[in-house]
């Protein structure tokens, strides 16, 4: 139980006590670092009910607590503030209960509870992944797994976008330049192969408009008129209406795609429950627009298309169908949601995964689903995200400037090799054990950098910053993580047994336990918040409080074995929580660095 929810009931009878009154809410707070004290009373609020100067009233208010809760060893006031000094024994009794629980902070689902669909990724198949959707993937990955962890049943899902003509562009192109070559005859990942065709229908689209130019087209008219456009629009007819040599074609193609994004994910880490497919979605909607015309809830043009008016709620009026009965995406989402609570009866709230320029479109996608009455809807979740930057700027990837997801999971292992190698501690290490360290650090390091920015915030990601061994880094946090599996593994004494409650804290050692007391708080604070930020930097926080803690006092040159003891202990703890709080950020640890 947290210290607020055990000072609240005590501080209400104190006011009812001393003063004959009723506070339903006390307001309480971190104590400032300048004043001792382990929680801080907001005063002012309860001026409104007892008429008493702040100094008066916080002072009887303390003077009780110490005469009537063991927890409370001392306080002071200053101004309209209670700051109040939890005994040493509260701390130890706390360390006592958590210290074999190596699961400390996470909370076990009800088999009977409702889960959450978290969807990440949902790429298209006509590119690799790249940075963006590294972003997107560690995420709503880090998401899910912190949700899990808060006590929630979580399925994790993508919507694969594999129809469309930016797919057809790549199949197009492969059938006029590729000459048969495969990802076989090329040694290129199918993902790279087709993106590689994407780039070259662009190209090869860009030549036409310019040639139709200089005939005397508009830019408009050259857009519109390119043979080659018009071709890709004629193979997605052919496949809209099931053409078999199309869909061949289609087919062999995503594979590729497919074979390649499975190599991707498993080297980012990200998995997944469940997929689903823009080619079988795109028409799940349509029936339910004919229950909402039915229904009143949407309505038709004289052309025939479907409209939803959502004026009266401050937004505007949106097509959900087209006056030639094709769907539009938001038809498609419309249909995919229905159809996940269809397929998972137990589903009771959704969190998309999109970036922030989609922050309109789930607006509009959750009103309409409140109005057809689907009563889960009022728990569904659009995780917005802000963009990555790079310092040369905006990626484009029918241009083939995008940071490719493999390249740049490349370039940080070889960074972390570069680093590691300069610092030569690795001697003793196997080629096998190099390796692996140097992917342990690299990806650690990408994610991290990622990861301990709120969501909503844009990144300007900088790869050479992110993998420093000092600061903010996923480096440094694992660097702590080894030194103290180190300290273990040179303890080489008993140091199982429960401390005493009598022992006396060094001030470093209750700073560390109030900083591990926090995790499970953490935890519950980012799923409700679906902020993997929350956790990253939680996590550093209690790196600087350890390594202050480790320059402070000795562990294992500690002459008082009661002492030496409990800060194996405590180190032991701390990197429990580390790796707990680590693998909610889909990020390994090393046992030596």
């Amino acid at each position: 139980m947290s210290l607020s929810k055990i000072l609240t009931p005590s501080i209400q009878q104190a006011i009812q006590a001393l003063f004959g009154a009723t506070v339903e809410k006390i307001e309480f707070q971190t104590t400032r670092k300048e004043f001792e004290g382990d929680i801080t009373m907001v005063i002012f609020p309860l001026l409104k009910v007892v008429k008493s100067n702040p100094v008066e009233l916080g002072t009887k208010i303390g003077n009780y607590l110490v005469e009537n809760v063991s927890e409370v060893a001392r306080f002071n006031v200053v101004s309209g503030f209670l700051n109040i000094v939890i005994s040493d024994s509260y701390y130890l009794d706390f360390f006592n209960t958590i210290k074999d629980n190596a699961s400390f902070g996470f909370v076990d689902s009800n088999a009977d509870d409702k889960a959450i669909m978290v969807e990440y990724s949902s790429p298209n198949t006509n590119k690799p992944l790249h940075l963006g959707h590294v972003r997107n993937n560690l995420l709503g990955y880090s998401v899910a797994e912190i949700l899990k962890a808060s006590g929630k049943k979580v399925y994790k899902t993508q919507v694969i976008n594999d129809r469309g003509i930016h797919i057809c562009k790549s199949m197009l192109a492969w059938e006029r330049f590729g000459n048969g070559e495969t990802p076989e005859s090329t040694g290129l990942k199918g993902d790279k192969l087709v993106g590689n065709y994407y780039v070259a229908f662009d190209k090869a689209y860009k030549v036409e408009i310019t040639q139709l130019m200089a005939e005397g087209k508009t830019e408009e008219e050259a857009k519109k008129q390119a043979p080659i456009i018009i071709e890709a629009q004629q193979m997605l007819q052919k496949w809209e209406a099931g053409d078999e040599q199309v869909l061949s074609l289609w087919k062999k193609m995503n594979q590729w795609v497919y074979d390649g994004f499975a190599v991707t994910y498993k080297n980012l880490g990200v998995d997944f429950d469940q997929y689903y497919y823009e080619s079988n979605t795109y028409l799940l909607g349509k029936d339910v627009v004919q229950v909402g015309l039915d229904k009143g809830v949407f309505e038709k043009d004289p052309d025939g298309s479907v409209w939803i008016d959502l004026t009266d709620e401050g937004l505007d009026r949106k097509i959900v169908l087209r006056s030639d009965g094709t769907a539009v995406y938001m038809t498609q989402d419309i249909g995919t949601a229905i159809q996940r609570v269809k397929d998972n009866p137990d589903v009771g709230g959704m969190v998309y995964t999109v970036g922030n320029e989609q922050d309109y479109h789930f607006k509009v996608l959750f009103l309409i689903l409140k109005k057809l009455g689907f009563d889960w809807a009022s728990s569904l979740y659009h995780l917005s995200y802000g963009m990555v930057d790079l310092p040369s700027g905006k990626m484009k990837s029918r241009e083939g400037t995008v940071v490719d997801a493999d390249e740049l999971m490349q370039d940080m292992t070889d960074t972390a090799q570069k680093i590691s190698e300069e610092l030569g501690k690795l001697d003793s290490y196997s080629a096998e054990e190099k390796a692996k360290l140097y992917s342990t650090i690299g990806l650690g390091a990408l994610k991290y950098y990622i990861l301990k920015v709120d969501p909503k915030k844009r990144i300007l990601f900088n790869p050479e910053e992110s993998v420093d061994f000092a600061g903010n880094t996923g480096p440094f946090i694992q660097y702590t993580y080894a030194r103290i599996q180190s300290i273990i593994r040179k303890a080489d004494f008993d140091f199982s047994a429960a401390v005493s409650l009598d022992f006396e804290l060094h001030e470093k050692e209750k700073e560390l336990v109030k900083q591990v007391e926090l995790f499970a708080e953490v935890i519950q604070s980012a799923a409700q918040n679906h902020s993997p930020a929350l956790i990253a930097n939680y996590t550093y926080d209690l790196v600087k409080e350890y390594n202050s803690f480790y320059q402070s006092v000795h562990i294992l040159g500690e002459e008082d074995l009661a002492k030496k003891v409990f800060r194996v202990q405590l180190s032991q703890k701390v990197a429990e929580v580390i790796k707990g709080a680590f693998k909610l950020l889909g990020i390994e640890v090393p046992e030596r660095m």
